[in-house]
């Protein structure tokens, strides 16, 4: 009799790893379908898309072009669905106020990076959720941001790329104060409007001219 129950207790066991087997062979499958759809995404109104997104990265384009990128020093955190984009510069420097940041992500973005020198400040967030969302919206491929955001675990659900030195709850000031497409200089590079950015989780590269 005890050696039927160890046979039961055994059966059992079999059916168990099996199914955790099945279960984790599944979603993996499922993971990789997913990857698939999100590559084959494709926009017709000119906005960036996760597809682009995943194009390229920052460490081949380093490698490839050493002479053409200057690195930007490890600081930023990653936010939003996208871990990577890329495109022309807009540039501005305000310090703890984002209404410029907000007005500008109202234009048309067509495929450019926003950069916000906020001078580093982590008292209060630059952009939250409905901004991102703005971004998004208007076809802007991503935001980096010398300084801080908020309401990130919703932004991390939202089809745009956010890297920023870190989060803040608090709101900032709106008094309209700062510059716009002004050359900015921080984390050991410059970022001028109209050259271009690539970011992913390796860092940030600057360069003149388009290198994908």
């Amino acid at each position: 009799m005890r050696g039927g129950w160890s046979l039961v207790l055994l059966f059992n066991r079999l059916i168990k790893i099996n199914g955790s087997l099945g279960f984790k062979l599944c979603s993996r499958a499922a993971g990789f379908a997913d990857l698939e759809r999100v590559h084959q995404t494709t926009s017709t109104s000119g906005e960036a898309t996760m597809a682009d997104a995943y194009t390229f990265q920052t460490a081949d384009i380093s490698d490839e072009n050493p002479e053409q990128t200057v690195v930007a020093e490890s600081m930023f955190r990653g936010f939003g669905k996208r871990k990577s984009f890329s495109g022309p510069m807009a540039t501005l420097k305000l310090f703890e106020d984002n209404t410029l940041v907000r007005e500008v992500l109202s234009e048309s973005g067509e495929g450019r990076v926003l950069v916000v020198d906020g001078g580093g400040s982590k008292r209060c967030a630059l952009v939250g959720d409905r901004i991102a969302e703005l971004a998004r919206d208007n076809g802007w491929a991503g935001i980096l941001v010398y300084g801080s955001i908020r309401d990130s675990m919703v932004i991390d659900g939202i089809d745009i790329g956010v890297y920023a030195l870190g989060t803040s709850p608090k709101k900032s000031i709106k008094q309209g104060r700062g510059d716009k497409e002004i050359a900015v200089t921080f984390a050991g590079a410059t970022f001028t409007p109209g050259h271009y950015i690539y970011v992913d989780g390796d860092g940030v590269l600057v360069s003149p001219t388009s290198l994908l």
